[in-house]
């Protein structure tokens, strides 16, 4: 099924995650991680989600779900351990145009979290579509391996260097042309610099 990859800013946006398990755990942190404002629904949680909302990271409700769970949610989660109730989960947000990710069954929701390799602002997604998830995550390690913390700084100049060339009003087709030849000396660099200590 095609997808479109794009990154979205979910700052102060309303998360529901149904489920309280190491899966629910999981997306939680990677959430909170993106600044996203959680709640989590279940009917028993895992003690990390417990010491999590004791902390103020999340909100929690003990409970079955109901459909007002899903109340100004941008995002919902089914992660249940019930395969009844993560389909249920689904229709009602799909019945309110609530984008929703269903963790046993990856189809019946709009969208699913690809395997991530970050080096401070530099972020690699790999996705399945839901496919095979574990697939995503040795091809992220696989490029792990080739992608080190120095990528990160290198984007970190990149950035700093096209902040002076906007602010000096340079067209467009110069910029791209000037970072473009700057990112490829300091990535050649870095790869010199690698195979030196080899």
């Amino acid at each position: 099924m095609p997808a479109l990859a794009m990154n979205i800013r979910m700052e102060g946006k309303l998360v529901v995650i149904v489920g309280g398990g190491a899966v629910a755990l999981r997306k939680l942190k990677t959430l909170l991680a993106a600044g996203a404002s959680v709640r989590v629904v279940a009917i028993a949680v895992c003690s990390e989600i417990a010491a999590l909302k004791d902390s103020g990271a999340c909100s929690l409700r003990i409970g079955n779900y109901a459909i007002t769970d899903l109340d100004n949610a941008f995002l919902v989660i089914a992660a249940t351990d019930n395969p009844l109730v993560n389909e249920q989960i689904s229709s009602d947000a799909h019945k309110r145009n609530i984008l929703v990710a269903v963790a046993d069954n990856p189809v019946a929701g709009d969208c699913t979290f690809p395997a991530v390799l970050q080096r401070d602002n530099l972020v690699i997604a790999v996705s399945t579509g839901g496919r095979c998830p574990t697939f995503a995550v040795d091809v992220r390690d696989s490029i792990a391996e080739h992608i080190s913390d120095e990528f990160g700084v290198i984007l970190n100049q990149l950035a700093a260097e096209r902040e002076k060339l906007l602010t000096n009003g340079h067209s467009s087709t110069y910029n791209t042309r000037v970072l473009r030849s700057l990112a490829r000396r300091l990535l050649s660099e870095t790869t010199e610099r690698k195979e030196s200590i080899l």
